[in-house]
């Protein structure tokens, strides 16, 4: 895993998800690469981005829909 500083300079099309609400407590991908997602808090477009290889995103992903961060809510 690897970031950047600057989120906006990733040459990128950032989406959210379609389950998030108009409030503000988002987080947004963009497709970096075949193999590299970039994830940044929607708050923050100028902020810092996590890049993660597409099999770390979506072990996240089905981890967290499964309820198994136990204890963080």
């Amino acid at each position: 895993m690897n970031s950047v500083g600057d989120a906006s300079a990733l040459p990128v099309t950032w989406w959210k998800s379609s389950y998030s609400d108009t409030g503000a407590q988002c987080v947004e991908c963009g497709i970096v690469d075949a193999e590299t997602v970039a994830v940044r808090d929607s708050k923050r477009p100028h902020g810092p981005a996590l890049l993660v290889n597409r099999g770390q995103l979506s072990a996240f992903v089905s981890t967290a829909a499964e309820g198994r961060f136990g204890g963080l809510e």
